[in-house]
């Protein structure tokens, strides 16, 4: 695959094959990813790669304490509710979700197991917890990760794998923290499901779409 077909194919997968993912393929896709740009070359991410009985504890952790109604203590700072264009972007792409799964508007068992998929972090057999460094508080860290986790995106559709990135997974971070073993010095940022595409799952046939160039640049000193 060259570079453009990966980036044009990759969509958000979440519906996996129960597969494992060899580790030399993993560490392959890490290596790829750690190619990503960084400020002043700080490199200040760490990969926190979980599966089996860890992430299922993680899995069942993180669902029983939404559920009981515990409050979020996501450690990356969260945003306030999107409105106006963003608000509508959001609302897009989940009515795409929604119609290719067939879940209706009015059907709340349906929706809340839809919410119950992104706690599990959608049962990936992998879930790559991003953190960086405590030190850099404040710092340009949130840029160096978010590269990094679009080159894990990528380098592992190369391969044939999915990922979705995904905050719901790690919503309670304690739980995270306890079964994956994350030191103190660590901050949990986001996390990235990962495995083997199931396309019999209608959603991971769903492309968002994304605003035309003429829309998103602007163009100074190119004359006509």
């Amino acid at each position: 695959m060259n570079f453009d077909a990966i980036v044009q194919g990759r969509r958000s997968i979440r519906g996996y094959k129960p597969d494992p993912i060899p580790m030399d393929v993993l560490k392959e896709i890490i290596e790829v990813a750690t190619r990503a740009p960084s400020s002043m070359n700080t490199q200040p991410w760490h990969l926190h790669v979980i599966s089996g009985e860890p992430l299922d504890r993680i899995r069942a952790g993180n669902t029983e304490r939404n559920l009981a109604g515990v409050p979020p203590s996501r450690e990356f700072r969260v945003e306030n509710k999107y409105e106006g264009v963003h608000r509508d972007r959001q609302v897009k792409v989940a009515v795409q979700l929604f119609e290719a799964m067939g879940i209706e508007r009015n059907d709340a068992e349906r929706r809340q197991d839809w919410v119950l998929r992104g706690f599990r972090q959608f049962d990936a057999p992998v879930s790559v917890i991003i953190a960086y460094d405590k030190e850099l508080e404040g710092d340009i860290r949130h840029f160096d990760l978010g590269a990094v986790t679009y080159g894990l995106a990528l380098a592992a559709w190369s391969r044939g794998i999915g990922s979705v990135i995904n905050s719901q997974g790690i919503m309670q971070s304690p739980v995270v923290r306890e079964h994956a073993g994350i030191p103190d010095n660590h901050v949990i940022q986001t996390s990235v499901a990962m495995g083997y595409p199931d396309f019999d799952f209608p959603a991971n046939n769903v492309v968002s779409t994304r605003r035309p160039v003429e829309e998103v640049a602007t163009f100074v000193g190119f004359g006509d």
